[in-house]
C-alpha cells in the first residue's frame, strides 16, 4: 500500500512543491473520468481499526473492521492550503462580505480527487416546494430534503468545522470548509455531533436530522456556498440518486442568481451548446469572395453558384450597390 501511495502522490506533487504558473505555457486537459458522475466513494460503514504509514508522512491509509481501506490527507497537509486561515470565523455564516462584481465569470474546482471522498449528505428526492430559488418572497439558498428525526446526516466531502451552533431559522446549523473553498450548510438538525475547528472526514455523522429554527417539519436544508454567495446544490449532487454529478466542476457566477437554479439552467446549458455547435458549423460553411476589376454581382452569382438576391440578402445590399475593388462580400 506504500508503493501504491507513493505512486498515486506523485500524481500531485504540485501541492507541496508548487510551481509558478505564470512561468509556463500550457493549458488545461481534463480527464474524461473529472466529467463523469460518481456513486459515493466511501466505501465503508465500519469503524476504522488501524492506521498505516506511506512514504509521505501527510498521506495515511486507514484500515477498516470489514478489511476495506482508504487513503487520509492528514490535517497538518490541509492546513497548508490557507484556505481555512482566511475569512474565518464561528460567529455568522457569511464572513466573506465581497462583491459579486469583484469576482471573475467562472471557476473550475474539483470535488474530490484521488485522496478525496465524497459521500451523498441525505439521500431522498428534493421537495418539490424546498429548491433552490425564491419561495414566499424571500430567497431559499438550498434545497430541502425529507428525512426523520433522528437519521443520520453526513458530511458530503472533507473538510474542517467553520460554524456549529443554534442559528436563528436555520436553527442547529453546521457549516463545513472543505479544501476548494466551497462550504457546506446542514440546518434544523435536531442534534449536532461536530464542534468548531473539527477536522472531518467525507461519510461521518455530523448531526442528526430534526426540525429546529423555522421549520414547518422534519427535514434537511443543504447549502453550498463559494466566497460567501449560495448555489443550487443539485449543480453538484443527484440527490434522489445520491451521485456526485463530476469530480470537476465548472462554477459560473451566473449560477449565484437567486433566480438561478439546476433544473432550469441545465436545458439553458445543453441549448446553449447546440446553437454555439450549429452557429460553428454555419460559421465554417461561409465563403467569401474579394471583388475584382470588372465584376459584376450577375458574373459573381453565377461563379459561386448562387443568385444575385441571395448576394444582397447576404450583404446587406441592392443589385445597384456599387462594387468596390478589394471589397470582400459573402457569397455563402
Amino acid at each position: 500500500m506504500a508503493c501504491a501511495a507513493a505512486m498515486l502522490w506523485s500524481g500531485i506533487s504540485y501541492a507541496i512543491n508548487p510551481v509558478r504558473l505564470d512561468t509556463i505555457k500550457t493549458h488545461l486537459v481534463v480527464p474524461r473520468p473529472a466529467l463523469e458522475p460518481l456513486k459515493s466513494l466511501v466505501t465503508s460503514s465500519d469503524a476504522p481499526i488501524d492506521t498505516l504509514d506511506t512514504v509521505n508522512e501527510h498521506v495515511k491509509v486507514i484500515i477498516y473492521g470489514d478489511n476495506t481501506w482508504q487513503y487520509y490527507k492528514t490535517p497538518d497537509f490541509k492546513k497548508l492550503s490557507g484556505v481555512y486561515d482566511n475569512y474565518w470565523t464561528n460567529e455568522h455564516p457569511n464572513p466573506y462580505k465581497m462583491s459579486l462584481d469583484s469576482l471573475p465569470s467562472s471557476w473550475s474546482l474539483w470535488l474530490v480527487d484521488s485522496l478525496d471522498q465524497y459521500h451523498c449528505p441525505l439521500q431522498a428526492e428534493v421537495y418539490s416546494r424546498g429548491k433552490f430559488g425564491m419561495r414566499r418572497g424571500r430567497r431559499h439558498q438550498g434545497v430541502d430534503i425529507p428525512l426523520k428525526t433522528g437519521d443520520p446526516v453526513y458530511a458530503t466531502f472533507t473538510g474542517r468545522v467553520r460554524l456549529s451552533k443554534y442559528y436563528g431559522a436555520y436553527g442547529n446549523m453546521v457549516v463545513i470548509r472543505h479544501e476548494n473553498g466551497i462550504e457546506t450548510f446542514y440546518a434544523h438538525l435536531s442534534k449536532r455531533n461536530v464542534e468548531v475547528g473539527d477536522w472531518v472526514n467525507a461519510g461521518d455523522v455530523i448531526g442528526l436530522g430534526g426540525s429546529t429554527g423555522r421549520s414547518t417539519g422534519p427535514h434537511l436544508h443543504f447549502e453550498t456556498r463559494y466566497n460567501g454567495f449560495a448555489f443550487d446544490p443539485q449543480w453538484l449532487i443527484d440527490f434522489k440518486s445520491g451521485t456526485l454529478r463530476h469530480r470537476l466542476f465548472v462554477l459560473k457566477k451566473k449560477y449565484f442568481n437567486i433566480y438561478s437554479n439546476y433544473e432550469q439552467d441545465f436545458e439553458d446549458e445543453i441549448k446553449n451548446e447546440e446553437d454555439d455547435k450549429k452557429e460553428e458549423a454555419e460559421k465554417a460553411a461561409m465563403k467569401y469572395y474579394t471583388i475584382k476589376s470588372g465584376d459584376t454581382l450577375g458574373r459573381i452569382a453565377i461563379n459561386n453558384g448562387t443568385t444575385v438576391n441571395a448576394l444582397c440578402r447576404l450583404n446587406g445590399i441592392t443589385p445597384k450597390t456599387t462594387l468596390k475593388i478589394g471589397r470582400r462580400i459573402r457569397v455563402k
